[in-house]
């Protein structure tokens, strides 16, 4: 049987001592410790735990404690998520494909709900999927506990089996001679997903779930309306190119 999976990195002794929830990355623990002599870190299936840990070792480190005891009070006050959890709905899709598209997220707190969704000119169905997304996570005003519920098997299985995060360790290479498409946008999506604590569900779509629907009619109005935006790296075509290099 395989053991827990690290989704926490506590670092002691790096560049920035914290609690990180991405191992590679420009956000993630594997850039605080590397080249870092006497660098000093674990990994933990549980939050709580790893804050623990980091405690603990500011005794067998003084040198740092007082930089990680502060990094570890920035790190609870802005990225603990609320014991509120927030439901999100999200669609996406285009006319044609390519063509106009749209998206939309509902945001529900339980005591408050929101729907954002907006057009673009010329665009793609996974890219208005990802879009929904990354509004929704970027609509929240602090870090949170998130059940994103979308009916796109791209999204789903592209962050809970892993095929993002491993792009972006690849420098957003699918294989070794074939980028990734819409590396883009699953660089914001994962970013967004490194400082909330989001869990994808997949839902089928057109299936009656009166969310799920809600969002694909106000998608499609978005596709629909007159004020579309434009999608700049699609027509672009950078959506290819390594986020640090789309300016």
């Amino acid at each position: 049987m395989a053991g827990n999976p690290k989704k926490f990195y506590a670092v002691a002794r790096g560049k920035k001592p914290g609690i990180y929830t991405a191992w590679f990355g420009p956000t993630g623990a594997e850039v605080q410790i590397r080249g870092y002599a006497g660098a000093h870190y674990k990994g933990f299936a549980a939050r709580d735990a790893a804050e623990q840990w980091l405690r603990d070792q500011t005794i067998a480190f003084p040198d740092s404690a007082a930089k990680a005891s502060n990094t570890l009070k920035e790190t609870i006050e802005t990225h603990i998520p609320s014991s509120r959890q927030i439901r999100m709905y999200t669609d996406g899709g285009c006319r044609r494909n390519p063509g106009p598209g749209g998206y939309c997220a509902i945001i529900d707190d339980g005591n408050e709900r929101n729907e954002l969704f907006r057009g673009c000119r010329l665009t793609t169905n996974n890219r208005m999927e990802l879009m929904a997304c990354i509004a929704g996570l970027e609509s929240l005003k602090k870090a949170s506990k998130v059940i994103l519920y979308s009916d796109s098997r791209y999204v789903v299985d592209g962050m809970t089996k892993g095929w993002a995060q491993r792009w972006r360790s690849r420098n957003w290479m699918r294989t070794k001679t074939e980028a990734a498409e819409n590396a883009d946008l699953w660089s914001r999506l994962l970013e967004l997903c490194d400082h909330h604590r989001v869990t994808f569900v997949w839902v089928r779509g057109h299936a009656g779930h009166p969310e799920n629907e809600r969002c694909d009619q106000l998608a499609a109005c978005a596709a629909d309306g007159k004020d579309l935006t434009e999608d700049r790296p699609y027509i672009e075509g950078r959506t290819k190119l390594s986020p640090d290099l789309l300016g």
